[in-house]
């Protein structure tokens, strides 16, 4: 009775949960003078939005850029993180705490009192419309790095030292030993510096003017307040989901390590 009871209230929380992005699906099929109502499935069946979206905005070429975007800057994060994450965990160096330390602190500034800055460097190497002006300031991140520091914390330093005695590099050890044992929080850095910068929209607008280079978070939000919708919803909650859904199916398939890695990681210091 216990469990009946436990996974019921389970299942009800999550379709509270759930239930906005279910409307928001549904919702996208509906013409606009029903998307007020209360009921979940639409009346009368409409492919009307999807045919707006693709028609006022290139979307393939938005999913292309965001594709090649987002790649590049997940395998340098979880690459450079791994490798900074290692040496502050496992290599021992004059002043390697105080860095740690500053890397940290660098988390605690927000991103919009860097943004000139940035922008002014980005404007004096010439990276303005161009992909690279995307990439090269994310290429890593604190956050990567304290999560790797943790996660290689918890390796057994006997099998370190073990290895260094059969004569491997450090390189080496990260990448033949370390990283096959960490899958969860290789998984986890993946899928947030993914997913945060699937959806980035302030710093593509400020780089970004060609339309052909513009990235589909780009493109979704000039198409939803720029007057491409033409104030339709329905248009909108589309190109929304269309936006999201490469997100969700990325969780979908790595939400067991995910979840296995943000119950691990950072529990040792």
């Amino acid at each position: 009775m216990k469990k009946t009871l436990l996974y019921t209230s389970l299942i009800f929380g999550a379709f509270i949960f759930a239930y906005p992005f279910i409307w928001m699906i549904f919702s996208t099929f509906k013409p606009n003078a029903e998307i007020g109502n209360i009921q979940l499935l639409p009346e009368m069946w409409t492919w009307q939005n999807y045919k707006l979206v693709f028609d006022r905005i290139p979307i393939e070429k938005g999913f292309l850029n965001s594709l090649i975007v987002t790649s590049i800057v997940t395998l340098s994060v979880t690459i450079f993180g791994a490798i900074t994450g290692y040496a502050f965990s496992r290599l021992h160096w004059k002043g390697r705490d105080a860095m740690f330390s500053l890397s940290l602190f660098t988390m605690m500034i927000p991103f919009q009192i860097t943004l000139i800055p940035t922008y002014i460097l980005i404007v004096k190497f010439g990276l303005t419309d161009n992909l690279a002006g995307l990439i090269v300031p994310t290429m890593i991140t604190a956050f990567s790095i304290l999560l790797f520091r943790q996660s290689f914390l918890t390796i057994p330093q006997d099998l370190l030292d073990a290895a260094r005695l059969d004569g491997c590099s450090e390189l080496g050890i990260l990448f033949r030993i370390i990283f096959p044992l960490s899958k969860p929080v290789v998984v986890t850095v993946a899928i947030l510096t993914f997913v945060g910068n699937w959806n980035e929209v302030l710093w593509p607008l400020i780089v970004i003017r060609e339309e052909a280079l513009m990235t589909m978070p780009q493109m979704v939000a000039l198409f939803a307040v720029g007057g491409g919708s033409d104030s339709s919803v329905g248009a909108q909650l589309a190109s929304a989901l269309l936006l999201a859904l490469p997100v969700v199916i990325a969780y979908l398939i790595f939400q067991k390590h995910f979840i296995k890695s943000m119950a691990s990681s950072g529990l040792k210091s």
